[in-house]
This record gives structure tokens, sequence and C-alpha cells, in this order.
């Protein structure tokens, strides 16, 4: 049985951990070839290993449209084009809020979530006008729909590339180039080590702690994994999407339905807390109205 991307050229960015490895796992066992981009140079040389015959690694700076431009040819000159692109390279970026924004660090932040996913975009199209057509996925968060969830840099960022592929997908899909974006929720992988500022092997290792906490803080109780974002980029990515362009996918467990109350029973309202009856009196309240 054929695979799901079967014949497919993908080229996936931020390829050799997290989202990205997961990523490439999944679209070479569906079938496709995948040129996977990081700035991990041992661990892209390891996965390259892994799959001799169907990947290739390129040491990639997204900030950097030169490196991107490398990227996309070698997916040219080694595989034979382009079909999917994975706008995923990330990070954290700059922890400032307004009273104390960092000028430099907000440019550093939209340089590698903006720009790099738009000079994806921009050197991936004449390669997939050349292959009749072509699936573009971004990473976008839910820290671009809610505030909350990442810190002022990052979220501003992530909404932008919610809009951007958006506004792309309008324009590209009448040439057949679909555009999309995937806001995961808190997903065990080493980006929240990383921007801390602690060393990769540290940040790789508190994915584990994430994966603790996710299950208890969202109504489906259990961790969100790389590989729950790499399922959601595979239907994007392969003609089960066919009809799917300019939206954005939630895949968060459930923690952007509403807060603790909204799917906890146990937890108690806080419009009730507000107005200062306790679960108790509530509880009486409607036995009384009842009776």
């Amino acid at each position: 049985m054929a695979g799901r991307l079967e014949g497919k050229i993908a080229l996936i960015t931020g390829a050799a951990s997290g989202i990205g490895l997961g990523a490439v796992e999944l679209f070479v066992a569906e079938g496709a070839c995948v040129v996977a981009a990081d700035m991990q140079d041992e661990k892209g040389a390891m996965l390259q290993q892994r799959f001799p015959e169907t990947v290739r690694y390129i040491h990639c700076n997204v900030t950097q449209e030169a490196d991107i431009a490398r990227a996309v040819a070698l997916a040219d000159s080694q595989f034979g084009g382009l079909d999917i692109l994975f706008n995923n390279a990330g990070h954290g970026g700059s922890t400032t809020g307004v009273s104390d924004m960092d000028a430099d660090g907000w440019d550093a932040t939209f340089a590698l979530l903006v720009k790099g996913p738009a000079m994806g975009m921009k050197h991936a199209v004449p390669l997939m006008l050349k292959r009749g057509g072509g699936s573009i996925i971004n990473t976008a968060s839910i820290a671009g729909l809610q505030a909350g969830f990442g810190p002022l840099a990052y979220s501003s960022a992530k909404c932008a590339v919610i809009h951007m592929s958006r506004c792309a997908a309008a324009e590209l899909s009448p040439q057949k180039i679909r555009v999309n974006a995937i806001c995961p929720g808190l997903i065990a992988t080493s980006i929240f080590g990383a921007s801390m500022g602690l060393p990769r092997e540290v940040a790789d290792q508190m994915a584990a702690r994430v994966a603790e906490v996710g299950a208890k803080v969202q109504p489906i109780p259990k961790a969100g994994a790389p590989d729950d974002i790499a399922r959601a980029a595979l239907y994007l990515a392969s003609d089960d999407s066919v009809f799917v362009t300019g939206t954005h996918i939630v895949v968060d467990g459930g923690i952007t339905i509403g807060g603790r109350s909204s799917w906890d029973p146990t937890a108690g309202s806080p419009i009730l807390e507000a107005l200062g009856i306790s679960a108790e009196q509530a509880e009486q309240m409607r036995a009384a109205k009842a009776g």
C-alpha cells in the first residue's frame, strides 16, 4: 500500500529535533523524500545516516535568505523538485514585555519566526509551480491566537504567521499551491528550555518535565508530543487536504477551549469566586432552587 506522500519531495526546517524530527520520520514513513534543514549539524548528520536513501541534511539558518535558497536548491538537485514546505524552525525569542522591550531581540524574533517562513515560501514557489502545485505549512502557535501563552515578541510573530499564511494562500492557491498554518499548544520539546537560555542538552531534558505537566493542564489528559503536530502536518501535506487552504489548525489538547472551570468539574467558577460565593454555597443555592 502506497504511503500518503508517495513520490512527494519535502523540505522541513528545524528538522533535527522536536516537531521537525517527528515530521521527518513520519513523512519518510509515508513515502516522501525529505531535505532536513537545521543548525544542529551532529543531529542532522545522524538523521541522514538513519535514512540514507530518502533524507538529505543541510545546515540552514532560516534568518539568512541564502541558506534557505541553498536548502530549496538541494531538494531540486537531490530529489528533482519540491512539493511540500514545512516552515517549522523556531524558538521562544525575546522574553521582554512592553515596558522593557529589547528592540534587537524583537527584530531577531521576527527574523526567525516571520521572515524565515516568508523567504522559505519565496524560494519554494518556483519549484512547486514546476511540479504543478504544492503545499506550504507554517508553524504558528496558540500564542498567536490568545494572550498568556508566550512572550510578547513570540506571540506577535506567531500571530503574523497565521495571517501571512492566509494572505499567501489568497495569492498562491489559484496556482494550486495551498498554504496553511498549524497552531501547536503545549508540546513536549526543547523549545521551552532553549528559550530560557539553557544549553541544548539541558533543554532537551526539560522536555520530559513539560510532558509531565502537560497532561494536567488541558482537557485531553495527555501531554502534547511532536508526533501530534507531525500528524497534522501530514494531513496538510497530503492530498487528503486538497480542499483546505488559508486556514490554521489548532492542535493543543483543548487548552484554548476556556479556563479550567470550563472543563474540570472540580474547579470552582471564577464568577462565583469573584462574587464571594463558595462552591458549597452555590450547591446549596442550586438545591434550594430545585426544591
